[in-house]
């Protein structure tokens, strides 16, 4: 009877062993876990037209790196400190992502939905030179309420749909921080929609923001030296110690309604 209990124990002890190892398995897949070589198959695999799923997906750290991402959906994806340079993620549903310090030289993000996204601290050139060749693209793409910081100078924004994004420092904790902006100094804006964003500190010397929508966005001590505003609306958006020395603000709508334009600098060096 002894002998029969043991053995009976002993093989029901190795079914729960058996069924919590499979119920690890399936929590591991659910959780999204994948390795750069997983997702380079499933990437590979994918029938022409159709869309990798790739949601939820936990990417932290991969190196995806000169991946076409076929327009793969990847909307609330951890990919924190993932390699993306030169990755192709035109088309993507990034949405709600979270794509903290991930390296993006070369990337291109045009056309992608990057709604509700985190885009803190990325690397996105190889020097403390910004290259042209280097900047990511964000071309026609959706970064409504995006949460980014960084650099992001030379990057290519036309026709982007940026309302409601934040590009502000995030914390003041340390002198550093307190210094430190978002860097767009040359990037085409052109056409882009800024309704509502926050630009404040937001190095944009010499930036391209022509006919773009400028509607409410706090511009706060922002430096717009040698910007091309020509044709922008300005409509709401505060200004209060921003620069504009030899920023260009010709055909402009809705200057009359500019929020501390008596509080900007370099006010009378703008070219009208």
């Amino acid at each position: 009877m002894s002998w029969l209990s043991s053995g009976f124990a002993a093989g029901l002890s190795a079914m729960c062993a058996l069924a919590i190892s499979v119920a690890v398995c399936e929590n591991s897949a659910l959780a999204g876990d994948m390795t750069a070589f997983d997702v380079t198959g499933q990437l590979h695999r994918a029938a022409p037209g159709v869309r990798p799923d790739l949601m939820r997906r936990d990417l932290e750290r991969l190196d995806l790196s000169e991946l076409n991402f076929k327009k793969a959906q990847l909307n609330g994806a951890n990919l924190f400190g993932a390699d993306l340079s030169g990755a192709d993620l035109s088309g993507v549903d990034l949405s709600g992502a979270k794509l903290d310090r991930v390296t993006v030289v070369g990337a291109r993000f045009d056309g992608a939905n990057l709604d509700d996204a985190s885009l803190l601290r990325p690397s996105a050139f190889t020097t403390l030179q910004a290259f042209a060749i280097e900047a990511p693209s964000f071309r026609a793409s959706t970064l409504r309420r995006i949460r980014m910081f960084g650099r992001f100078s030379r990057s290519d924004f036309s026709g982007a749909d940026l309302t409601g994004a934040t590009c502000a420092p995030f914390g003041k904790t340390g002198f550093i921080e307190e210094i430190w902006r978002s860097e767009f100094s040359g990037a085409n804006l052109s056409d882009a929609t800024l309704t509502g964003a926050d630009f404040t500190h937001a190095l944009l010397t010499f930036a391209n923001l022509k006919n773009a929508v400028l509607r409410n966005i706090n511009l706060k001590d922002a430096d717009l030296s040698g910007a091309d505003l020509t044709g922008a609306d300005l409509t709401g958006a505060n200004v209060v110690g921003a620069d504009f020395s030899g920023a260009i603000l010709r055909d402009v709508i809705g200057f009359d309604q500019v929020i501390g334009w008596e509080l900007a600098r370099n006010a009378e060096k703008i070219i009208r």
